[in-house]
């Protein structure tokens, strides 16, 4: 079959020119929505790297992928919200774990670091969160602690269990796991929740452990922090149990002094799935040479390897090729993605060696199954979280967690032929109109250049900077980010110099990019700021840059930064910077302020802001300042009747604003100013008064009227 070529970008795609024509398109799409779709998006291979750096919000994000929508530029306007559907009504299943799949775990488990205080905070607590990167043996150490305890019986609850519902699931004695509890900013694991859990747990007599991943979305909740065990110690069990000794000497001892045994634990830690599997490897060993040279070649040599001999194998079928490609890109993503989208590479990459013939694909081709082998990967169904709830997906994903980063990275740049197609196809999936397609083409051009900057950046980010397009600017501060997070050279400097760029397209993406950075870099927030505030001393500004540079520092106060050393830096721009700069950090603090989803700056306060003493006299600062600002007293007028509307429904953010509000008067007319909005303010349904504003009333006017 013979297929079309898709047409080339049309003229104004490729035209540099500054972003001013989209400022109506700009408007509508807020910087929280871009870096909420960045993190849902990430793949795993820069998810794993982000921890090394300390981002939390990477941590605790959902990082799986949507299908959404497959036609238009899809940004789902303002706010990107996840609605986890199916809570107290749907049926929920728990089921007892078998007594020999606990007792098989029990015979070569080794306790991690942290397991002896978890063990006891378990028994005193009776319920215990348990949090931790990815793949470190979680689930495992869930099921010993329990086990340890001597409960009768341990049953596992269902994942799709809801914080609020988390009580009503236990009805048995003894112990019960949940594995991987599924927490966002809309649906954060709260205090109260275990509360009443634990309540719930001593009338039963029964103990619960939930693991998730690392998140900031536990608010109240101190986690127990899981490391795993030392390589060495987990490769010792094992082999003990697949040779059947107890003494060191005679087992496990003379194997892990063997040159490729010392090589493997010399890389640092592994996996305790990849220490297992190597265990297999070493209790076969027979000390010939072929079984010496299967150790040498374990992990990420064999991985190496594998990727070259899958590369540059002449028998390896082009479609093939582009296959293994595309899944490197969309690894632990819906299969059909990274199926479908290889055949767009495989079609340039027939161009490129056949130019003189019509790239031509088969309709039908190999099984998932036969495709997967060929990958060395893995499917299984898995719940996406998509904008409409939770979807059923076959996922796709590697084996060995480092082969798309490896992959990526020799096919870069052991293979420059190809340089050409990858690029064209990677330009291709930055205008597709799925969130996902779009963001896992930024991560892969930001491991680019995390291989090659100057050639990344020449073929493939600065074209997008200086796009007409949107979302081709939104790219290419997506690439920048991640590939800041994954530890590229002189990102940081390339960013600070387009800040102040000739081309209003790429000081966007800088703007853009310091925001989008800042919650996965809290370390970095001071920097993203003084870059920020830089450019706004500028006052050659467009009216679309500067309402990016207000949405961009607003994001500096978001979930994940460090929220009251940004508030302390804005109190000191008012004071000590131009005119320029003390606008923006108002519209921004305000700006912030407008924002009531999950873990806002509202709700920050009221959990912890209000009861650090700076942190609440800057609050204070910041309010009185934009009220008493003419240009800003309006839109801070609003942004207050926000936090009005949360404090109606938290009874910690009625009491912040308690405290707060007679802070904010200095003069009669403050006081005028906030009476008359509270007693003109309308419930959020457009109904009466809420009576939230009467108190509030009373603490600024307290008299038997208002």
């Amino acid at each position: 079959m013979t297929v079309t070529a898709p047409e080339t970008p049309s003229s104004h795609e490729q035209h540099v020119a500054a972003p001013d024509t989209d400022e109506a398109e700009e408007r509508s799409q807020e910087a929280r929505a871009a870096q909420r779709e960045l993190v849902a998006h990430t793949p795993g291979f820069i998810l794993g790297q982000t921890a090394a750096f300390g981002g939390s919000l990477v941590g605790g994000a959902q990082h799986g992928v949507s299908g959404g929508q497959v036609t238009g530029d899809v940004y789902l306007g303002g706010r990107t919200e996840i609605h986890h559907h199916g809570t107290a009504d749907s049926p929920h299943a728990s089921g007892e774990i078998p007594r020999e799949h606990l007792e098989a775990i029990a015979a070569v488990f080794v306790e991690g670091p942290a397991f002896a205080a978890a063990l006891e905070r378990l028994r005193t607590e009776r319920v215990l969160v348990l949090t931790g990167a990815h793949a470190t043996g979680r689930y495992a150490a869930a099921l010993m602690l329990l086990h340890r305890l001597g409960v009768p019986a341990v049953r596992a609850l269902d994942s799709d269990t809801s914080p609020a519902a988390l009580s009503t699931r236990l009805t048995h004695p003894g112990g019960h796991v949940l594995r991987d509890l599924a927490v966002s900013r809309n649906r954060p694991l709260r205090d109260t929740h275990l509360y009443a859990t634990r309540d719930q747990l001593a009338k039963l007599d029964a103990y619960l452990v939930v693991t998730a991943e690392s998140t900031p979305h536990l608010p109240g909740v101190t986690p127990c922090l899981w490391q795993p065990p030392d390589t060495a110690a987990i490769l010792r069990s094992h082999l003990r149990a697949l040779t059947g000794t107890r003494d060191d000497a005679d087992g496990a001892e003379p194997l892990l002094a063997l040159d490729p045994v010392r090589a493997f634990l010399a890389r640092g830690h592994h996996r305790p799935a990849e220490a297992a599997r190597f265990a297999v490897e070493l209790a076969a060993y027979d000390g010939s040479e072929p079984a010496r040279a299967r150790l040498a070649r374990f992990g990420p040599a064999a991985v190496e390897e594998q990727c070259r001999d899958w590369l540059s194998d002449g028998g390896t079928d082009l479609r093939d090729k582009a296959f293994l490609i595309s899944l490197a890109v969309f690894d632990q993503a819906p299969y059909v993605l990274a199926a479908e989208l290889a055949d767009r590479l495989f079609m340039h990459f027939q161009r490129l060696q056949f130019p003189e013939r019509p790239p031509e694909i088969p309709v039908f081709g190999p099984a998932a199954e036969q495709r997967l082998q060929l990958a060395r990967a893995e499917g299984e169904m898995r719940n996406e979280p998509t904008d409409w709830g939770q979807v059923p997906q076959f996922t796709a994903y590697f084996k060995e967690e480092s082969t798309a980063r490896v992959l990526l990275t020799e096919v870069w740049n052991g293979h420059p032929s190809a340089r050409p197609a990858l690029v064209a196809w990677l330009k291709e999936l930055a205008r597709d109109g799925r969130p996902v397609v779009r963001t896992r083409a930024a991560a892969a051009a930001a491991l680019l250049a995390r291989a090659d900057l100057p050639s990344a950046m020449a073929l493939l980010i600065d074209g997008w900077a200086t796009s007409r397009a949107f979302g081709q600017r939104v790219t290419a501060a997506n690439a920048l980010t991640l590939a800041q997070v994954l530890g590229a050279p002189v990102v940081l400097r390339l960013l600070r110099q387009w800040c102040t760029d000739g081309h209003g397209g790429r000081r966007w993406t800088a703007i853009r990019a310091f925001a989008l950075l800042a919650p996965l870099r809290p370390d970095l927030a001071g920097t993203a700021l003084a870059s920020l505030s830089a450019r706004a001393r500028d006052d050659a500004s467009s009216p679309a840059e500067r309402n990016n540079l207000v949405d961009s520092t607003a994001l500096l106060l978001s979930a994940g930064t460090r929220r009251g050393e940004m508030l302390s830096e804005l109190v000191r721009l008012l004071y000590l910077d131009t005119p320029a700069v003390r606008d923006l950090a108002l519209a921004a603090f305000v700006r912030a302020c407008e924002n009531d989803e999950e873990y806002a700056l509202v709700e920050w306060y009221a959990e912890t802001g209000m009861y650090e003493a700076d942190s609440a006299r800057d609050m204070a600062t910041l309010w009185r300042t934009a009220l008493g600002d003419r240009t800003h007293t309006r839109p801070a007028l609003n942004a207050l009747r926000c936090w009005v509307y949360v404090a109606q429904r938290r009874p910690d953010a009625a009491r912040a604003l308690e405290l707060l509000l007679p802070a904010l008067v200095v003069t009669a007319d403050d006081r005028k100013r906030l009476v008359h909005e509270l007693q003109t303010l309308c419930a959020a349904d457009g109904g009466p008064r809420p009576p939230v504003a009467e108190r509030l009333l009373t603490v600024l006017h307290p008299s038997p009227t208002h």
